[in-house]
């Protein structure tokens, strides 16, 4: 790939399929003759040879075909191959064919506002003060400026209306006459020698009357993009001849650029015993549990991450617009899911008009936003491609989805990522399509090698779990538990004065215990919070939290404050683990540039160019030689020059490195002022800039290096707070006693468990019976004081090349020592994951240890714990004695 394409892959941060599209293009362009008489069986033979894939350009013009998946950034690689052709070669004037109204306002919207977020062109510097002029349908042929005259010219076109235009032989709009031009816009087009035609969604430019009219444009190249490189006919799906490159679903799935699509059917179901209106409805019910579980597993992903909260909607496929009548009916019931989804549903087609319309495509437009409340859309094949948005999760099809390209455009519409990338949570990577009536016609194409769909991605629903609706809830420290519990006994007092001085006693051990985890900066453990020096900045920030709060009564609830103080630090170590907070930082990050050096000038002999013009008469061959006398243009500065030549390549980077950029470029002026004069110098280092720059670069690359950052002593905070749990519970289900038997042990890790005395949280789940029959060992030891099962975010220990976070089962407290405990069934015990996990975990013991002796605290241990050795009649310390885990 040639610098400019580098640069352009930086500029505009092109994923590898991007990249590898570009990369194509500039290949091809070199080996291309990019005009308009070229020789297309020549062309076609060059490209075959590349790309053997491609076997006829199908086109009147040499026209290639990149089919990227959906969601990977077809848009964005449209800007990226005009910035490319511009830049690289010159050229100035695009078409871009969008084939409906849907994409061509998208497209519209993409490549001419620099405001929007999706902009094609964003980092660009180069549009960065005059972005391409973009010229529409709408204002072609009433424009005072000539198009032609813009730098770069993106003409942008909607074929179907192109199509309607030419119904009956009729002559398209564009092919009449223009007057700002004195030519039809076609014409005007047609006459261009560089024009390049961009066509999105090209499976749809296949034996279109509009093509007909485009082919006689006779662009100088082609680039068609499309997830789905074929059509259908006759029951068929034909491949396209022309293709270049493809990066399938299959692996955009696979690298992470789109949501995983699964396919969701009911257990042992047979669609023959039920009627189509029968069928409809148990789709439409499950596909909303469905999406109901969705809600609750995105909703805790942003609680547990601080993300944005993504809002989740469900598309439902209907038949026609009379079936989408009966569905908006079916769902508005006050006995479908208790009229819950009657004022968040929407329809949308084609027969819709005037304000209807224009309200429901507005509504359409705003889905991802949390004030949107639609949660459910109906519609009858308006909205395939085009249709951008990320909050998609369950597709529900009513109709037959028989073609290959349908089953991916309908898929296709939910398989951007909220968040741009995968998360490694299941339910928030993942799209779901409900498909009970066609789901072994799924599971067949599935099972073929080149299918859409990959067998690992079907599920199987439970008609019983399907039942279970679910809601977020979340465990709580102990001591937020005590301050919510005063709340409530507040609330029930009668007496007005009673009640003020109860509410004024909750805010003091309120922002008592609000403190506390503040100053682990401060005290080296939690026995020092009591000390003189601590417990005055202790008073000083809880005096601020009072003020905010209740700044009528601050004086005297300051004055409580230190009266209680100790107190609620004694309460407050009874119930928290003194778990250090161990942060392990680098240096800074990985370094790179270049290193000191001076400039060898030996080689540097450049010579001055002649300032004389040359002109030839071409009818007789004559030359006439002018040589300027003065009024030449006053230049930048020398170095200024070559700097400038320096900072075009991508490895260089200004800002790091400008300090050596000027040293070397002013010895490279100083050898040149060693034997030529002022002028001559001036002149040498403006016409001979690039071989100048070429040459420093070709010294400065020499000394290029890259080192990794090297690491700090891990800073250490002897405590912190408890964090909270965030995790799911079936909403009819209730909290069920730890100590009683569930059967069966399957559903333990849907349960939610409460009546612990020892723990620091108020709830837990626990992911088997072993962890379970753990927890109750716990709470009857009399060795053991305190437990919790971490939270996700309590610890910050990393594995698999800091790639993966590692999440403890167990922190144990007994009188002599804290534990991290892991239980893990017995054959898993020696597997690599394992082992990468308990190194992970005794770095961590290691540094707590550490930090814990110097300060009089307890030391840390790691227990490794098999499965079936966790028996309720097994004392804890000795299984912390059998199952330590000690670094070799």
């Amino acid at each position: 790939m040639k610098q400019k394409a580098l640069y352009i892959r930086n500029r505009l941060s092109l994923r590898p399929p991007q990249e590898i599209s570009l990369e194509i293009l500039d290949t091809l362009c070199d080996t291309l003759d990019l005009r308009k008489s070229t020789d297309l069986q020549a062309a076609l033979a060059k490209v075959k040879e590349l790309y053997p894939a491609c076997t006829d350009f199908e086109r009147d013009f040499p026209s290639l075909c990149f089919a990227l998946a959906t969601g990977v950034g077809k848009t964005r690689l449209m800007g990226a191959f005009v910035t490319y052709l511009y830049l690289e070669k010159g050229i100035k004037n695009f078409l871009v064919l969008a084939p409906n109204l849907t994409i061509y306002q998208k497209l519209t919207n993409d490549f001419a506002d620099p405001s929007n977020p999706k902009y094609v062109f964003k980092g660009m510097a180069e549009f960065a003060q005059k972005p391409p002029r973009v010229i529409t349908g709408e204002n072609y042929d009433g424009q005072v400026d000539l198009p032609y005259y813009a730098d770069v010219a993106i003409n942008i076109f909607n074929i179907s209306k192109l199509n309607s235009e030419t119904r009956g032989g009729k002559e398209p709009r564009i092919k009449r006459l223009a007057e700002c031009l004195g030519e039809s816009y076609f014409n005007y087009l047609s006459n261009l020698e560089d024009l390049v035609l961009l066509m999105d969604e090209s499976h749809h430019y296949r034996a279109d009357r509009g093509m007909t009219v485009i082919n006689e444009l006779k662009p100088i190249l082609g680039l068609e993009l499309t997830a789905t490189p074929q059509v259908e006919r006759n029951g068929k799906a034909i491949k396209f001849k022309n293709v270049v490159y493809e990066y399938s679903l299959a692996k955009a799935i696979r690298d992470g650029f789109v949501k995983k699509p699964a396919v969701a059917t009911r257990k042992d179901f047979d669609p023959s015993h039920y009627s189509e209106e029968d069928l409809d409805r148990i789709k439409l019910e499950d596909g909303l549990r469905v999406h109901e579980g969705t809600k609750v597993a995105l909703d805790i992903f942003a609680r547990d991450n601080q993300a944005r909260k993504v809002k989740p909607f469900v598309l439902v496929v209907a038949k026609d617009t009379n079936h989408a009548a009966k569905l908006m009916e079916m769902v508005k019931a006050k006995e479908f899911f208790d009229g819950y989804y009657a004022d968040k549903v929407m329809e949308i087609h084609s027969n819709q008009t005037g304000s209807e319309k224009d309200e429901n495509i507005e509504r359409l437009l705003n889905l991802e936003s949390n004030d949107n409340k639609i949660e459910v859309v109906v519609h009858v094949n308006m909205l395939k491609e085009g249709w951008d948005v990320t909050n998609l999760y369950t597709i529900i099809p009513l109709r037959t989805a028989a073609s290959t390209t349908l089953r991916e455009q309908t898929i296709g519409r939910g398989l951007r990522l909220p968040y741009g990338k995968t998360t490694g949570v299941e339910d928030v990577d993942k799209l779901t399509i409900i498909a009970h009536d066609r789901f072994q016609a799924i599971v067949d194409e599935a099972n073929k090698p080149d299918s859409i769909i990959k067998k690992e991605n079907i599920i199987e629903l439970d008609p019983v779990e399907l039942s279970k609706r679910k809601e977020a809830i979340s465990a709580v420290s102990t001591i937020q538990v005590k301050l919510d519990a005063e709340l409530e006994s507040i609330a029930k007092i009668q007496e007005p004065e009673k009640r003020q001085e109860a509410e004024n006693s909750h805010e003091v051990r309120k922002a008592i215990f609000q403190t506390l985890p503040t100053l682990n900066t401060t005290a080296k453990n939690i026995a020092e919070l009591t000390s003189p020096e601590v417990k005055k900045i202790a008073l000083a920030r809880i005096k601020e939290e009072i003020i905010k709060s209740k700044p009528l009564f601050a004086d005297d609830l300051v004055k409580e404050a230190a009266a209680q103080y100790e107190t609620a630090v004694g309460e407050y170590t009874k119930n928290i683990i003194e778990i250090p907070k161990i942060i392990i930082m680098q240096s800074g990050d990985v370094r790179s540039g270049y290193r000191d050096f001076n400039l060898d000038t030996t080689s540097l002999a450049l010579r001055p160019l002649s300032d004389d013009i040359v002109i030839m008469t071409l009818q007789d061959g004559k030359i006439q030689v002018i040589t300027p006398e003065g009024g030449k243009y006053i230049w930048d500065n020398l170095a200024n020059i070559i700097v400038n030549e320096l900072i075009n390549y991508p490895e260089v980077d200004y800002d790091s490195c400008s300090e050596l950029l000027f040293k070397l470029v002013a010895q490279a002026i100083e050898k040149f002022n060693s034997y030529l004069t002022e002028e001559e110098v001036r002149n040498v280092v403006q016409g001979h800039k690039r071989e100048i720059g070429r040459y420093i670069y070709s010294q400065l690359i020499t000394h290029f290096y890259t080192e990794s950052a090297t690491f700090l002593k891990p800073k250490v905070y002897p405590f912190t707070k408890i964090e909270p749990h965030n995790f799911t519970k079936e909403t009819l289900d209730k909290l069920h006693d730890f100590k009683e038997t569930i059967t069966p042990t399957s559903a333990i890790p849907g349960k939610v468990f409460i009546g612990f005395r020892k723990a620091c949280h108020d709830k837990y789940k626990f992911d088997s019976k072993t962890e379970k029959d753990f927890a109750a060992l716990l709470e009857q030891d009399s060795a053991v004081e305190k437990w919790l099962r971490p939270a996700q975010k309590q610890f910050n220990i990393m594995w698999n090349r800091n790639t993966t976070p590692y999440y403890p089962d167990f922190v144990v407290e007994t009188a002599s020592a804290i534990f991290l405990v892991e239980t893990k069934k017995s054959a898993d015990v020696g597997t690599k994951e394992v082992e990468e996990k308990t190194k992970a975990a005794l770095t961590y013991c290691k540094s707590a240890t550490e930090h814990t002796k110097e300060n009089n605290g307890k030391p840390w241990r790691y227990l490794l714990i098999p499965h079936n050795e966790v028996l309720l009649n097994m004392a804890f310390d000795t299984l912390a004695q059998r199952f330590e885990i000690k670094e070799k």
